[in-house]
């Protein structure tokens, strides 16, 4: 499966580092996927409602295998977003003429 991911960094603080949002295949999409800080790391955190006092997800991977692959794409496309947002901090502005 095809997995089209785009990362919005966060610019607050709070709970969530960046919002997810991932195409399957070109024929299903999720949006507001959070990418949260967790006590190992960071993780994926599907969108959810409160239902009777409990979060449960709106949308969620159906076995085991591809929750680990659409987490890993997940994640894969949020720390590239961190390095291409650090390198494009650390260069220095340019002036044009």
């Amino acid at each position: 499966m095809q997995l089209n991911t785009k990362i919005y960094l966060s610019k607050k603080e709070g709970p969530a580092l960046a919002i997810a949002s991932v195409n399957l295949n070109g024929c299903f999409a999720v949006r507001g996927i959070q990418i949260r800080e967790g006590k190992n790391g960071p993780f994926v955190s599907m969108p959810s409602r409160k239902v009777n006092g409990e979060y449960m997800d709106l949308c969620f991977p159906c076995t085991a295998e591809f929750k680990k692959a659409f987490d890993q794409a997940v994640l894969d496309a949020y720390h590239m977003e961190l390095r291409l947002s650090l390198i494009h901090i650390s260069e220095p502005t340019r002036r044009t003429p």
